[in-house]
């Protein structure tokens, strides 16, 4: 008892209060210092204050330390309709028609009040810089779209080449049988029911990409741009047939495929902006889960790999890790998989883990800066639990659901947290939403 209550003071010391003013993160953005790769995490996909905040430094990033692209945890072509809107070259008059390609569960991880804002502000921002300057771009890491995206390679070719639109028509009607139901797919060429799609979406990828020069010296060709999008789309395909059929092997497989695609695509998309003599400075939004380092997590010790792990091996002293944390409040979350989204209680954290730890400082909003050398990090070393929501929530089997092992200072380079947490707020409230679940009735830490 001894031991934490020293814990505690030394972690209250170290705090820097986050109180609303302009003031809150300058010593953090002296922390980041040079870093081309800025990841910011969230301990839960429904959390207004962790978009809101994440939202807060990545503006400061990108007016003062000249970022130029936010890479997030969305389908590739649902973001870069947002893209398009941002740097000024969509049909979209404002950002929440901007918006509108998200039509997949979860929904409200994109289309929420705080990303409509943030989406608004870059363009704003962007629409006054200078002409020739580089505008700020808005990218999607995640793989989930095989279909959208298969549309969207058609789409292209259509354009500068139908012939080879024909032939790839041809390739991905491999998928036709299974009626544009991923898991289905997954499933039966899994267990013998069905022949896979592997070599066709590799065929088409490569001769994509072996027709890159061609389509550049077309005359009214489409700009640079398109054809990496249409690249980037394809390239998911491949990687998303390969994920569906991991998926039925097991979660670290298939865990593992899906971060090594978002990492691929940071790179690529790093790749692209070099290749047009762009600053390279990116800023990464995803579940903490996916940012904080692996190897500091009992998630890595199991097997499983991350962005957060990726990026540090191979961007070394280049990256910085931020994580987020909550100990009570409302969280906009689903019971189930597909279900409505809720405005669901977040229970309080248990005594053994990181929240509480910081709820004990008294502090109801503090960052700490976990690479300096003092006793509140020096205690922070010693593994704990630290809780994960994700788009599903369960207090019911809180501690099996939700709680993982971690080395805090080893997963992130900073930490932020709010004590007390609202929900995001959806774009389309439902009653549901609006009502909120019902009083907390089972008792603490099942």
């Amino acid at each position: 008892m001894v031991i934490q209550t020293q814990l505690t003071d030394a972690v209250r010391q170290a705090a820097h209060p986050i109180s609303g003013t302009s003031s809150d993160y300058e010593a953090l953005l002296d922390q980041i210092g040079d870093a081309r790769f800025v990841l910011i995490g969230e301990a839960s996909h429904g959390t207004h204050e962790f978009y809101q905040q994440r939202a807060q430094i990545t503006k400061r990033l990108i007016q003062e330390k000249g970022f130029t692209a936010v890479a997030v945890e969305a389908d590739w072509p649902d973001a870069y309709r947002i893209n398009r809107y941002v740097r000024g070259v969509s049909d979209d008059s404002d950002s929440i028609d901007a918006l509108a390609d998200f039509q997949r569960f979860p929904t409200w991880m994109w289309r929420n009040t705080d990303v409509l804002n943030f989406v608004g502000w870059l363009r704003e921002y962007n629409d006054a810089l200078p002409k020739d300057a580089t505008k700020a771009g808005f990218y999607g890491l995640d793989l989930y779209s095989l279909y959208t995206s298969i549309e969207a390679v058609l789409k292209y070719l259509d354009t500068v080449d139908p012939e080879a639109s024909a032939h790839a028509r041809y390739r991905y009607s491999c998928f036709d049988h299974f009626g544009e139901d991923t898991q289905s797919y997954g499933y039966a060429t899994s267990f013998g029911m069905g022949e896979p799609c592997e070599n066709e979406v590799v065929e088409q990828l490569v001769e994509l990409q072996r027709r890159a020069a061609d389509y550049a010296q077309r005359d009214g060709r489409i700009p640079e741009d398109e054809f990496f999008y249409a690249e980037q789309n394809a390239r998911l395909i491949k990687n998303a047939e390969q994920y569906y059929r991991s998926m039925f092997r097991g979660r670290i497989s298939s865990w593992n495929l899906r971060d090594r695609h978002m990492a691929e695509t940071l790179n690529q998309l790093v790749t692209h902006f070099e290749q047009q003599g762009q600053p390279t400075k990116v800023v990464v939004w995803e579940h903490n889960s996916h940012l904080g380092d692996a190897r500091a997590t009992d998630m890595g010790a199991a097997g499983e790999l991350n962005v957060g792990q990726l990026v540090r091996q191979q961007y070394e002293g280049d990256a910085f890790l931020i994580g987020f944390s909550t100990y009570t409040g409302t969280v906009t979350a689903a019971s189930n998989w597909g279900a409505s989204a809720e405005r669901k209680g977040v229970r309080r954290a248990l005594p053994e883990s990181y929240e509480a730890l910081f709820h004990q400082t008294g502090q109801p909003n503090f960052w700490l800066n976990l690479q300096e050398q003092n006793p509140a990090v020096q205690g922070l070393h010693q593994p704990r639990l630290e809780r994960a929501i994700g788009v599903i929530y369960q207090p019911q089997t809180e501690r099996i659901s939700h709680y993982f092992q971690a080395r805090l200072p080893e997963q992130f380079d900073a930490m932020i947290h709010f004590d007390e947490t609202r929900a995001v707020e959806p774009l389309e409230r439902t009653p549901q939403w609006d009502r909120g679940e019902a009083p907390e009735t089972f008792p603490m830490g099942v």
